[in-house]
Formats: C-alpha cells, sequence, structure tokens
C-alpha cells in the first residue's frame, strides 16, 4: 500500500482534522509511519507548487488551501449558488428571516401547517440555528438566521433582505412585537433565555 497517497485519499475524503490514531488505526500503520508520511505529503505539494498543503492540527492532520489563494476562494463562496430549497422551506426561511427570533410554533402559526421537517433540515444545512428558548410554559425553542444564510443569499446584512411583496420587514416585526406585548399584558413572559441546551426537548 502506498501510505502518503492513502493519507492523502483520507484527509481529502474527510474535510476535517484526521487525528493522527485514526489514520493510524484505518491505515495499520504506527503514529511516527502517519506522522512521516504526512510530512512527505506536504514536502511533494511543495515540490510542485500545489494548491493545498498539509496542515498538522494539535495531534491531526488537515488538508489545507494555500493561504496566497485565500482571496480566489472567498470569491468563489461568495457567489456559489444557495442550496435549492423546496417551497415549504423557503417559505420557512422567510418567516425565519423576516420576523426571527421565531419559535416551531410561530413559523406553523403563519403557514398553517406542520413544519417541523423544514426547520430540521433548514438547522441541518446551517442556514438557521437555535438561538434560546422563550420564557413560556414548554420553554420552546427560538431560532434565527445564521452567517451561512447571508453568504449564500449574498447578503451582508439581514436589513439588505427585499421587502415582503404585502408586508415589509418592519410591519413584520411591529406585528410580532404586538403580539408579544399582548401576551406579556396577559402575564406571559416573553424574555429570551439566552442558555442553548445541547439538545431540543
Amino acid at each position: 500500500m502506498d501510505i502518503i497517497h492513502a493519507l492523502e485519499a483520507l484527509l481529502f475524503a474527510s474535510g476535517d482534522p484526521v487525528p493522527i490514531d485514526r489514520a493510524a488505526a484505518v491505515l495499520e500503520i504506527d503514529r511516527e509511519q502517519v506522522i512521516s508520511a504526512a510530512d512527505a505529503l506536504e514536502r511533494e505539494y511543495e515540490k510542485r507548487n500545489a494548491g493545498i498543503r498539509v496542515v498538522r492540527l494539535e495531534d491531526g492532520f488537515q488538508l489545507c488551501s494555500r493561504p496566497e489563494y485565500a482571496d480566489l476562494i472567498v470569491r468563489l463562496m461568495r457567489h456559489r449558488k444557495p442550496p435549492k430549497l423546496s417551497q415549504a422551506a423557503l417559505e420557512v426561511l422567510a418567516i425565519v428571516a423576516y420576523f426571527q427570533p421565531v419559535t416551531r410554533a410561530y413559523i406553523e402559526d403563519v403557514r398553517g401547517v406542520d413544519s417541523s421537517y423544514s426547520v430540521s433540515m433548514l438547522t441541518e444545512r446551517g442556514l438557521i440555528e437555535p438561538c434560546g428558548r422563550l420564557d413560556v410554559p414548554g420553554r420552546p425553542m427560538l431560532f434565527r438566521t445564521t452567517d451561512t444564510f447571508l453568504r449564500v443569499m449574498d447578503l451582508e446584512r439581514l436589513e439588505d433582505l427585499p421587502p415582503l411583496p404585502e408586508i415589509s420587514p418592519e410591519e413584520g416585526t411591529e406585528a410580532l412585537r404586538a403580539a408579544i406585548a399582548q401576551k406579556e399584558n396577559a402575564g406571559v413572559q416573553m424574555e429570551l433565555d439566552t442558555t442553548v441546551p445541547a439538545a431540543e426537548e
């Protein structure tokens, strides 16, 4: 087995840092052989002036692009196409984007249908994220958009979102604030708890 290029394949396929012990177990070699193979691979990249390099991070290795190509990569990432989303997912994403932070119950109230699948899918894709819990009975999870959402939508900030056809973001926000105020007047506290549990109850 060509250990050097076998290690290269592992690093490429992983994308994330690969612990030395994990690589050694998969390749059935010892730690020193992994380190030696990583060094040899980096020398090979250096020799042919490759666009990638081997980087050691703590107790593992990772393939990374060379710093001199950072600007090109940023330009590529800025202009990549947004992920393809279903109409249902787009509706959920729009509700979160314009009225965040919102609960799943709020999303379902606006759409009129169960939205648990779309919320989970958007969370998995990194477009929305939990940002706390509402301080009401049941403590429902609150969701907001992420930096990934801004990047894939080619936005610098949420204020750059286009206005909704029938209601502006400002009107929607005011409506949400009015709804919160109404609940507060009824004795329900709507304060945001910024402690995010490891998993949703």
